[in-house]
């Protein structure tokens, strides 16, 4: 059963109401200086850039910086499906190493339970990888 503030008696009203404006003031706050902050991540960059005058493009800030020699292709040009494959293993294969670490960690806590879950997971993976293998996701030409 809800109750409301017509429930509760007069004398006990107030304090009723101000102890829950007391539990959210703490979500209020950080909400405030997170919306402040964010602001200001965004607005301050934009101000700096106009002061020290970087929004002005000439042909040295338009030149290549990183590799040092213009572009000789299409930005948009495909790209091989090897290279998406092979980033979505190294990301199966962290993750599993991201997974390892708690796993040994609370192996004690877990018992063999913990152990045969981790024993399939780890076969899944295998299973995952020689597939890829046969396939030939990670040859290269």
């Amino acid at each position: 059963m809800v109750l409301g503030t017509a429930a509760i008696p007069a004398p006990f009203r107030r304090s009723f109401l101000s102890s829950i404006a007391a539990g959210y003031l703490p979500i209020l706050l950080f909400l405030m200086v997170a919306l402040v902050l964010s602001g200001a991540f965004v607005v301050l960059p934009m101000i700096v850039s106009r002061l020290t005058g970087s929004h002005k493009p000439t042909a040295e800030k338009l030149s290549e910086y990183e590799c040092g020699f213009p572009a000789f292709e299409d930005s948009r040009a495909q790209f091989d499906v090897r290279f998406y494959l092979v980033a979505i293993l190294f990301i199966v294969f962290d993750l599993e190493a991201a997974f390892l670490y708690p796993w040994a960690v609370s192996l004690d806590q877990t018992g063999w339970v913990g152990w045969g879950a981790m024993i399939v997971f780890l076969a899944e993976l295998a299973l995952g990888l020689a597939y890829a293998w046969k396939k030939g996701a990670l040859e290269w030409e």
